[in-house]
This record gives C-alpha cells, sequence and structure tokens, in this order.
C-alpha cells in the first residue's frame, strides 16, 4: 500500500528548496568575487597553458602557492554539493551523479572565465578552471554518497515504522463451482 503525501515527499521538496536557495545565493557570490571589474595598472596576459599558473606560484613559494591552490579549489566545491541537493533524488548512480555535477561545475567555470573576457582588470586563466572542477569533483566524492547512504537509511526506517502490518492469511479463497449453460 503506497501512502500519497507522506512525509519522506515534504522533506524532498524542503532539500530541493534549500539546495536551490542556496545554489543561487553561491553563484550571485561566485558572480560578485569574479566578475566585479578591478582597478589595476596592469593585467597579466590571459593563461591558455595548462598548469603554467600553477608552476609560476610554486617558483614564488609553496606558501603562495598552497594560497593560490586552495582558493582555486574552494571556489565552486560547494557545487558539488549543492548541485545534487537541488536535484534531489537519494537512489541515483554514484558515478552518473559524480559525472553530472562535475560536468555542470567545469560548465559554470567555463562560463565565469569566458565572462571575464569582458571585465576590466580581470584576466581568463586555465588553471582556475581546472581547480575549480577539480574541487567540485573533491566535495562531491567526499560529502554526497554519504549524505545520500544516510538519507536512504534515514528513509527506510521511517518507511518500515509507518508501513502497517498485512493481515495474515485467513485461508483459501471460497471458490463457486461453475454450472454449465443448457443448451
Amino acid at each position: 500500500m503506497q501512502r500519497q503525501g507522506s512525509i519522506g515527499d515534504s522533506a524532498v521538496i524542503r532539500i530541493r528548496a534549500t539546495g536551490g536557495v542556496l545554489l543561487v545565493a553561491h553563484l550571485a557570490f561566485v558572480a560578485w568575487l569574479t566578475l566585479r571589474p578591478l582597478d589595476v595598472p596592469w593585467v597579466m596576459p590571459p593563461n591558455l597553458q595548462p598548469f603554467a599558473g600553477i608552476r609560476a606560484d610554486l617558483a614564488l613559494g609553496w606558501q603562495e602557492a598552497a594560497r593560490h591552490i586552495v582558493e582555486g579549489l574552494a571556489l565552486l566545491a560547494p557545487l558539488g554539493v549543492l548541485i545534487p541537493m537541488a536535484h534531489g533524488r537519494i537512489s541515483v548512480s554514484p558515478l552518473g551523479s559524480l559525472v553530472r555535477t562535475v560536468a555542470a561545475g567545469a560548465l559554470i567555470s567555463l562560463g565565469i572565465e569566458l565572462l571575464q573576457t569582458g571585465v576590466p582588470g580581470q584576466m581568463v586563466d586555465i588553471d582556475s578552471l581546472l581547480l575549480n572542477t577539480v574541487g567540485v569533483a573533491l566535495a562531491h566524492a567526499t560529502v554526497v554518497p554519504a549524505a545520500r547512504a544516510w538519507l536512504r537509511r534515514r528513509s527506510e526506517r521511517a518507511h518500515r515504522s509507518t508501513v502497517p502490518q498485512e493481515e495474515p492469511s485467513q485461508g483459501r479463497t471460497p471458490t463457486i463451482p461453475r454450472v454449465g449453460i443448457a443448451p
């Protein structure tokens, strides 16, 4: 017996709504942070060679490199959790979810990099695209599978406690003997 309007359905709606609101808020913050014009006397040329910026940061010292790498990883990392949260499903393929989320994070990062071409003081950097994408993948891989497993266990426990037990069988169902029809 399936119950309509169960508590699980409203929880999914709340999770999706919260995920959607947090996703929009985070994307607005990222847009403000990365797409605002900077007042600088000169701008570096675009970095279109993968890992060239990371190598340049490493040449400045491990502390500077670590700061730039962590900033690149952390900028879009919340998307690794917020995109599946806004999707709202707990029973999906873990690999499929990871691929969809990383692809969406990469496309969002690419969009930001392309929009930066028209913003004064901002430059395009392929390394930030790579770091943002890896940050999304790491956040998704560390949080989402455990959270979905916890939600599935919680849902199964709630479902077991609310499903009424079926009545025991009372024997065979009586049958009516067939009577032939006269010609």
